[in-house]
């Protein structure tokens, strides 16, 4: 199925076009002093016609145990999209909003078909980050560039975030350094768009 760019989207958005939409995925959350879990995400990237995407995302927490192994680029097996029951009756581990939008600032090193992109998202957990990246290949990059948290806000002081589209589905990772810890993994997984 051919791509078309979402009715009254900004031009100026155009190359961040395929992200938006409804999705859902299961990954793995691990990280130091974190129990290893499965986790299942849904996440909206939508428009209101301005130059920018709003993204809203939540991230929870399901019952059951996590394989040893999860294989990112395997069809559906570990995958499989949790029932809405399932869903509703998680812990809610993490919810964040925001807005995406493409830069208008020239950077250096960077191909013809890839953009700039500029992130700003607010944590429910009381932490606002600024990242920077670029957008092109069905493929975003980001690293934070600033980082507050309020006074009882979670100790984050690095994120670097993947996001990439590989047969229609979404991949997407996050790294961390936070309490002390040097950046690594803290959660990966891939989205199934439901609104296609």
């Amino acid at each position: 199925m051919p791509f078309a760019f979402p009715e009254g989207l900004a031009p100026e958005v155009y190359p961040l076009a395929w992200l938006v939409g409804r999705w859902r995925g299961v990954g793995v959350l691990e990280y130091p002093g974190v129990t290893r879990s499965r986790v299942v995400a849904d996440v909206v990237v939508d428009h209101d016609g301005g130059p920018y995407l709003r993204y809203e995302s939540t991230l929870r927490v399901l019952d059951g145990e996590v394989p040893d192994r999860i294989d990112l680029g395997a069809p559906d097996a570990d995958f499989a999209l949790p029932a809405d029951a399932q869903v509703a009756g998680a812990t809610v581990w993490s919810a964040e909003t925001g807005y995406w939008r493409v830069s208008t600032k020239a950077v250096d090193g960077l191909a013809d078909d890839q953009h700039p992109v500029e992130v700003m998202l607010a944590d429910a957990a009381g932490r606002l980050t600024a990242y920077f990246g670029w957008v092109g290949r069905g493929r975003v990059e980001l690293t934070s560039q600033r980082m507050i948290h309020s006074p009882t806000g979670a100790d984050v002081s690095e994120s670097r975030r993947l996001y990439g589209s590989v047969h229609g589905r979404l991949f997407w990772s996050e790294d961390l350094a936070a309490f002390g810890n040097p950046l690594q993994s803290y959660v990966a997984g891939q989205l199934t768009r439901l609104d296609a």
